[in-house]
Protein backbone atom coordinates (compact mmCIF):
# COMPACT_ATOMS: atom_id res chain seq x y z
CA UNK A 1 0.00 0.00 0.00
CA UNK A 2 1.38 3.38 -0.87
CA UNK A 3 1.80 6.33 1.34
CA UNK A 4 -1.04 7.96 -0.23
CA UNK A 5 -3.42 4.74 0.08
CA UNK A 6 -2.25 4.00 4.02
CA UNK A 7 -3.21 8.37 4.54
CA UNK A 8 -6.68 7.74 2.75
CA UNK A 9 -7.40 4.53 4.91
CA UNK A 10 -6.60 6.28 7.99
CA UNK A 11 -8.74 9.47 7.15
CA UNK A 12 -11.44 7.29 5.93
CA UNK A 13 -11.76 5.23 8.91
CA UNK A 14 -12.04 8.46 11.18
CA UNK A 15 -14.00 10.92 8.77
CA UNK A 16 -14.66 14.46 9.66
CA UNK A 17 -12.34 14.05 13.04
CA UNK A 18 -9.04 15.90 12.69
CA UNK A 19 -5.49 13.74 12.45
CA UNK A 20 -2.69 14.97 13.16
CA UNK A 21 0.16 15.16 10.35
CA UNK A 22 2.86 14.14 13.35
CA UNK A 23 0.99 11.26 14.40
CA UNK A 24 0.06 10.09 11.16
CA UNK A 25 3.65 9.86 10.14
CA UNK A 26 4.58 8.19 13.24
CA UNK A 27 1.67 5.48 13.28
CA UNK A 28 3.09 5.12 9.25
CA UNK A 29 6.66 5.16 9.43
CA UNK A 30 6.96 8.00 6.85
CA UNK A 31 7.98 11.78 7.40
CA UNK A 32 5.41 14.54 7.87
CA UNK A 33 6.27 15.77 4.74
CA UNK A 34 5.22 12.40 3.14
CA UNK A 35 1.80 12.88 4.94
CA UNK A 36 1.79 16.00 3.21
CA UNK A 37 2.37 15.20 0.08
CA UNK A 38 -0.09 12.56 0.47
CA UNK A 39 -3.02 14.82 1.39
CA UNK A 40 -1.94 17.55 -1.64
CA UNK A 41 -2.08 14.37 -3.51
CA UNK A 42 -5.47 13.41 -2.82
CA UNK A 43 -6.47 17.03 -2.61
CA UNK A 44 -6.03 17.11 -6.45
CA UNK A 45 -7.97 13.59 -6.85
CA UNK A 46 -10.75 15.77 -5.10
CA UNK A 47 -11.42 14.78 -1.82
CA UNK A 48 -11.97 17.53 0.38
CA UNK A 49 -9.93 18.85 3.73
CA UNK A 50 -9.72 21.03 6.61
CA UNK A 51 -6.71 22.32 7.89
CA UNK A 52 -6.34 23.70 11.47
CA UNK A 53 -2.91 24.47 13.12
CA UNK A 54 -2.52 22.25 15.80
CA UNK A 55 -5.31 19.75 14.96
CA UNK A 56 -4.19 18.86 11.54
CA UNK A 57 -6.18 17.59 8.81
CA UNK A 58 -9.77 16.71 8.11
CA UNK A 59 -11.66 14.50 5.56
CA UNK A 60 -14.56 16.82 5.32
CA UNK A 61 -18.13 14.75 5.54
CA UNK A 62 -19.20 15.60 2.27
CA UNK A 63 -16.18 14.37 0.49
CA UNK A 64 -17.57 12.09 -2.35
CA UNK A 65 -14.59 10.27 -4.01
CA UNK A 66 -15.03 6.84 -5.14
CA UNK A 67 -12.25 4.71 -3.75
CA UNK A 68 -11.42 1.25 -1.75
CA UNK A 69 -10.85 2.93 1.65
CA UNK A 70 -14.41 4.82 1.10
CA UNK A 71 -16.38 1.31 0.27
CA UNK A 72 -14.51 -0.32 2.56
CA UNK A 73 -15.37 1.90 5.62
CA UNK A 74 -18.92 1.16 5.32
CA UNK A 75 -18.68 -2.74 4.91
CA UNK A 76 -20.29 -4.51 7.43
CA UNK A 77 -19.32 -8.25 5.94
CA UNK A 78 -15.64 -9.61 6.85
CA UNK A 79 -13.25 -6.70 5.10
CA UNK A 80 -11.00 -9.86 3.98
CA UNK A 81 -13.70 -11.69 1.64
CA UNK A 82 -13.70 -8.88 -0.61
CA UNK A 83 -10.96 -8.06 -3.25
CA UNK A 84 -11.87 -4.52 -4.24
CA UNK A 85 -10.21 -3.16 -7.26
CA UNK A 86 -11.27 0.91 -7.91
CA UNK A 87 -11.43 2.80 -11.30
CA UNK A 88 -12.34 6.10 -12.02
CA UNK A 89 -12.30 4.66 -15.80
CA UNK A 90 -12.76 1.45 -17.56
CA UNK A 91 -14.36 -0.27 -20.58
CA UNK A 92 -16.72 -2.97 -18.73
CA UNK A 93 -16.53 -4.36 -15.16
CA UNK A 94 -18.04 -7.17 -16.39
CA UNK A 95 -15.64 -7.82 -19.33
CA UNK A 96 -12.33 -6.70 -17.38
CA UNK A 97 -13.39 -9.03 -14.12
CA UNK A 98 -14.37 -12.14 -16.90
CA UNK A 99 -10.74 -11.97 -18.16
CA UNK A 100 -9.47 -11.61 -14.18
CA UNK A 101 -11.35 -14.72 -13.46
CA UNK A 102 -9.85 -16.86 -16.40
CA UNK A 103 -6.44 -15.69 -14.76
CA UNK A 104 -7.76 -17.14 -11.57
CA UNK A 105 -8.62 -14.15 -9.52
CA UNK A 106 -10.19 -15.33 -6.47
CA UNK A 107 -14.15 -15.13 -5.45
CA UNK A 108 -15.47 -12.51 -4.24
CA UNK A 109 -13.14 -10.05 -6.58
CA UNK A 110 -14.84 -6.69 -7.46
CA UNK A 111 -14.19 -4.06 -9.88
CA UNK A 112 -16.07 -0.54 -8.72
CA UNK A 113 -15.76 2.18 -11.55
CA UNK A 114 -17.14 5.67 -12.03
CA UNK A 115 -17.43 5.17 -15.54
CA UNK A 116 -17.43 2.66 -18.66
CA UNK A 117 -16.63 3.79 -21.70
CA UNK A 118 -18.21 -0.14 -23.14
CA UNK A 119 -20.91 -1.09 -21.11
CA UNK A 120 -22.85 -3.54 -21.85
CA UNK A 121 -26.36 -4.44 -20.66
CA UNK A 122 -28.43 -7.69 -21.80
CA UNK A 123 -28.33 -9.30 -25.46
CA UNK A 124 -25.15 -7.43 -26.09
CA UNK A 125 -26.91 -4.09 -25.90
CA UNK A 126 -24.82 -1.03 -24.91
CA UNK A 127 -25.05 0.09 -21.09
CA UNK A 128 -24.94 3.97 -20.61
CA UNK A 129 -22.19 5.15 -17.98
CA UNK A 130 -21.23 8.03 -17.88
CA UNK A 131 -18.95 9.68 -15.56
CA UNK A 132 -19.68 11.69 -12.14
CA UNK A 133 -23.68 10.40 -12.52
CA UNK A 134 -23.46 5.96 -12.15
CA UNK A 135 -22.08 3.87 -9.81
CA UNK A 136 -21.55 0.33 -12.10
CA UNK A 137 -19.75 -2.67 -10.19
CA UNK A 138 -19.17 -6.40 -11.06
CA UNK A 139 -18.75 -9.33 -8.48
CA UNK A 140 -16.90 -12.50 -9.28
CA UNK A 141 -18.95 -15.67 -7.77
CA UNK A 142 -17.97 -19.37 -7.66
CA UNK A 143 -20.78 -21.15 -6.39
CA UNK A 144 -21.81 -24.58 -5.89
CA UNK A 145 -24.92 -24.74 -7.66
CA UNK A 146 -26.40 -26.36 -10.53
CA UNK A 147 -27.11 -23.95 -13.82
CA UNK A 148 -30.15 -23.22 -13.41
CA UNK A 149 -30.02 -22.04 -10.37
CA UNK A 150 -27.99 -18.86 -11.11
CA UNK A 151 -31.22 -17.18 -11.82
CA UNK A 152 -30.96 -16.61 -7.80
CA UNK A 153 -28.12 -14.82 -8.13
CA UNK A 154 -29.56 -12.22 -9.60
CA UNK A 155 -32.69 -11.82 -8.10
CA UNK A 156 -30.96 -11.97 -4.89
CA UNK A 157 -28.64 -8.98 -6.34
CA UNK A 158 -31.67 -6.99 -7.44
CA UNK A 159 -33.17 -6.82 -4.01
CA UNK A 160 -29.44 -6.39 -2.71
CA UNK A 161 -29.95 -3.11 -4.90
CA UNK A 162 -33.20 -2.35 -3.97
CA UNK A 163 -32.23 -2.19 -0.08
CA UNK A 164 -29.05 -0.38 -0.65
CA UNK A 165 -30.73 2.55 -2.44
CA UNK A 166 -33.48 3.12 0.09
CA UNK A 167 -30.95 3.27 2.35
CA UNK A 168 -29.21 5.66 0.70
CA UNK A 169 -31.78 7.85 -0.60
CA UNK A 170 -35.20 7.15 1.72
CA UNK A 171 -37.04 6.61 -1.68
CA UNK A 172 -39.43 3.51 -2.69
CA UNK A 173 -38.31 1.19 -5.55
CA UNK A 174 -39.59 -1.99 -6.68
CA UNK A 175 -38.46 -4.57 -9.26
CA UNK A 176 -39.47 -5.80 -12.79
CA UNK A 177 -38.60 -9.26 -13.65
CA UNK A 178 -36.27 -10.29 -13.71
CA UNK A 179 -33.40 -8.20 -12.81
CA UNK A 180 -33.92 -4.21 -13.49
CA UNK A 181 -34.51 -1.82 -10.23
CA UNK A 182 -37.12 0.97 -10.39
CA UNK A 183 -37.84 4.16 -8.52
CA UNK A 184 -40.75 6.55 -9.72
CA UNK A 185 -41.69 4.42 -12.70
CA UNK A 186 -38.10 4.91 -14.17
CA UNK A 187 -35.12 2.21 -14.38
CA UNK A 188 -32.28 3.26 -11.87
CA UNK A 189 -30.41 0.14 -12.44
CA UNK A 190 -29.54 -3.29 -14.58
CA UNK A 191 -27.90 -5.70 -13.76
CA UNK A 192 -26.27 -8.43 -16.03
CA UNK A 193 -25.23 -12.24 -14.38
CA UNK A 194 -23.03 -14.13 -17.01
CA UNK A 195 -22.06 -17.73 -16.39
CA UNK A 196 -19.62 -20.53 -17.19
CA UNK A 197 -21.01 -23.73 -17.34
CA UNK A 198 -18.64 -27.12 -16.20
CA UNK A 199 -20.61 -29.48 -18.85
CA UNK A 200 -19.63 -32.28 -17.42
CA UNK A 201 -21.21 -31.72 -14.03
CA UNK A 202 -24.00 -29.38 -15.48
CA UNK A 203 -22.54 -27.03 -12.66
CA UNK A 204 -21.38 -23.44 -12.99
CA UNK A 205 -17.60 -23.08 -12.53
CA UNK A 206 -18.39 -19.06 -12.28
CA UNK A 207 -20.97 -16.35 -12.57
CA UNK A 208 -19.88 -12.55 -13.09
CA UNK A 209 -22.78 -10.44 -11.70
CA UNK A 210 -22.58 -6.48 -12.85
CA UNK A 211 -25.00 -4.26 -12.09
CA UNK A 212 -25.10 -0.41 -12.97
CA UNK A 213 -27.29 2.25 -10.82
CA UNK A 214 -27.77 5.90 -12.13
CA UNK A 215 -27.48 8.19 -9.03
CA UNK A 216 -28.19 11.69 -10.57
CA UNK A 217 -29.68 12.79 -14.12
CA UNK A 218 -26.42 13.39 -16.23
CA UNK A 219 -25.73 16.72 -18.07
CA UNK A 220 -28.16 17.39 -20.79
CA UNK A 221 -30.35 14.51 -19.45
CA UNK A 222 -30.39 10.84 -20.89
CA UNK A 223 -29.73 10.06 -24.80
CA UNK A 224 -32.89 9.80 -26.56
CA UNK A 225 -33.54 6.41 -26.84
CA UNK A 226 -33.74 6.19 -22.91
CA UNK A 227 -35.90 9.04 -22.41
CA UNK A 228 -38.93 7.96 -20.77
CA UNK A 229 -37.17 5.03 -19.55
CA UNK A 230 -34.14 5.50 -17.56
CA UNK A 231 -34.14 7.39 -14.13
CA UNK A 232 -31.61 8.24 -11.43
CA UNK A 233 -32.02 8.03 -7.72
CA UNK A 234 -31.76 11.37 -6.85
CA UNK A 235 -32.87 13.24 -10.24
CA UNK A 236 -31.33 16.81 -9.95
CA UNK A 237 -31.15 16.88 -6.13
CA UNK A 238 -27.15 17.06 -4.71
CA UNK A 239 -26.10 13.83 -3.65
CA UNK A 240 -25.46 13.23 -0.10
CA UNK A 241 -22.40 12.80 1.17
CA UNK A 242 -19.85 9.86 0.10
CA UNK A 243 -22.64 8.46 -1.75
CA UNK A 244 -21.20 6.33 -4.24
CA UNK A 245 -19.20 4.54 -1.42
CA UNK A 246 -22.21 4.24 0.61
CA UNK A 247 -23.65 3.04 -2.12
CA UNK A 248 -21.06 0.50 -3.06
CA UNK A 249 -20.75 -1.01 0.60
CA UNK A 250 -24.74 -1.39 0.94
CA UNK A 251 -25.20 -3.69 -2.11
CA UNK A 252 -22.02 -5.45 -1.34
CA UNK A 253 -23.30 -6.12 2.63
CA UNK A 254 -26.84 -7.34 1.12
CA UNK A 255 -25.59 -9.34 -1.57
CA UNK A 256 -23.24 -11.21 0.91
CA UNK A 257 -26.09 -11.72 3.08
CA UNK A 258 -28.10 -13.42 0.90
CA UNK A 259 -25.23 -15.13 -1.22
CA UNK A 260 -24.23 -17.33 2.22
CA UNK A 261 -27.67 -19.28 2.09
CA UNK A 262 -28.45 -18.56 -2.12
CA UNK A 263 -30.00 -22.01 -2.33
CA UNK A 264 -32.39 -21.29 0.35
CA UNK A 265 -33.58 -18.05 -1.23
CA UNK A 266 -33.47 -15.93 1.66
CA UNK A 267 -34.75 -12.88 -0.31
CA UNK A 268 -37.22 -14.54 -2.50
CA UNK A 269 -40.16 -12.92 -0.33
CA UNK A 270 -38.82 -9.60 -0.56
CA UNK A 271 -38.74 -10.13 -4.23
CA UNK A 272 -41.68 -11.02 -4.78
CA UNK A 273 -42.89 -8.33 -2.62
CA UNK A 274 -41.15 -5.60 -4.44
CA UNK A 275 -42.28 -7.24 -8.23
CA UNK A 276 -43.81 -4.58 -9.78
CA UNK A 277 -45.34 -6.40 -12.42
CA UNK A 278 -47.18 -9.53 -11.33
CA UNK A 279 -50.81 -8.86 -11.50
CA UNK A 280 -50.30 -6.57 -14.21
CA UNK A 281 -50.08 -6.82 -18.06
CA UNK A 282 -47.03 -7.37 -20.09
CA UNK A 283 -45.87 -8.08 -23.14
CA UNK A 284 -43.53 -11.47 -23.29
CA UNK A 285 -40.37 -10.58 -25.78
CA UNK A 286 -38.74 -13.21 -27.55
CA UNK A 287 -37.58 -14.16 -30.33
CA UNK A 288 -40.89 -14.92 -32.28
CA UNK A 289 -43.25 -11.45 -32.24
CA UNK A 290 -44.04 -10.15 -29.12
CA UNK A 291 -47.46 -11.16 -27.14
CA UNK A 292 -49.80 -9.77 -24.55
CA UNK A 293 -50.06 -11.90 -21.26
CA UNK A 294 -51.09 -11.32 -17.64
CA UNK A 295 -48.64 -11.70 -15.38
CA UNK A 296 -49.66 -14.61 -12.98
CA UNK A 297 -46.90 -14.97 -10.30
CA UNK A 298 -43.54 -15.42 -9.40
CA UNK A 299 -42.50 -19.23 -8.13
CA UNK A 300 -39.76 -20.19 -5.61
CA UNK A 301 -37.80 -20.82 -8.79
CA UNK A 302 -37.97 -16.72 -9.45
CA UNK A 303 -39.83 -17.90 -12.98
CA UNK A 304 -42.77 -15.93 -13.95
CA UNK A 305 -45.78 -17.75 -14.58
CA UNK A 306 -48.12 -15.67 -16.84
CA UNK A 307 -51.48 -16.04 -18.98
CA UNK A 308 -51.36 -15.04 -22.79
CA UNK A 309 -54.52 -13.85 -24.12
CA UNK A 310 -55.39 -17.07 -26.07
CA UNK A 311 -56.06 -18.59 -22.48
CA UNK A 312 -52.66 -21.04 -22.17
CA UNK A 313 -50.18 -20.17 -19.51
CA UNK A 314 -46.71 -20.38 -19.64
CA UNK A 315 -43.15 -20.20 -17.50
CA UNK A 316 -40.92 -17.70 -17.82
CA UNK A 317 -37.29 -18.37 -16.88
CA UNK A 318 -35.61 -16.24 -18.86
CA UNK A 319 -35.67 -13.50 -21.42
CA UNK A 320 -37.39 -9.78 -21.54
CA UNK A 321 -40.59 -8.67 -20.77
CA UNK A 322 -42.12 -4.73 -21.31
CA UNK A 323 -44.59 -3.01 -18.95
CA UNK A 324 -46.73 0.19 -19.05
CA UNK A 325 -45.94 1.77 -16.03
CA UNK A 326 -47.76 5.10 -16.61
CA UNK A 327 -51.25 5.78 -18.20
CA UNK A 328 -52.65 2.49 -16.69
Amino acid sequence: MTVKESVLAQFEAHRGQFLSGGELAAQLGVSRNAVWKAVKQLEAEGYRFDSTSGKGYRLREESDVLSEQGIRRCLCTPQEQWHLQVYNTITSTNTVLKELSHDGAPEFTVLVAAQQTAGRGRMNRAFYSPAVTGLYLSILLRPVMKAEEALFITTAAAVAVARAVEELSGKSTGIKWVNDVFLDGRKICGILTEASLDMESGRLECAICGIGVNLCDPEGGFPEELQGIAGSVFGGESLPADARNRLAAGILNHFSEYYRSLSARPFFDEYVRRSIVVGREITVLGRDKPRRAHALAIDRNCNLRVRYEDGTEGVLSSGEISIRLTGD
